[in-house]
């Protein structure tokens, strides 16, 4: 049986109060590690190409207020 497999077992078979509780925890986890994924990519610049794309269509007016 792989570890994910593990994993996805004992989800199974937790409580109510504690598949919640791993929702929550997971949501945090799973937050955190997207925010230091884009983090890394814009100090790598990956994302450049995107800002500049953006700042262009803004100062040809193709944006809208938010």
């Amino acid at each position: 049986m792989s570890k994910l497999e593990k994993i996805e077992n004992e989800v199974r078979h937790l409580s109510t109060e504690e598949l919640a509780a791993f929702r929550d925890w997971f949501r945090e986890f799973d937050a955190e590690a997207w925010d230091r994924e884009i983090e890394f990519d814009a100090s790598a610049g990956k994302l450049d190409a995107l800002a500049d794309r953006a700042l262009d269509a803004h100062r040809a007016g193709k944006t809208t207020p938010l």
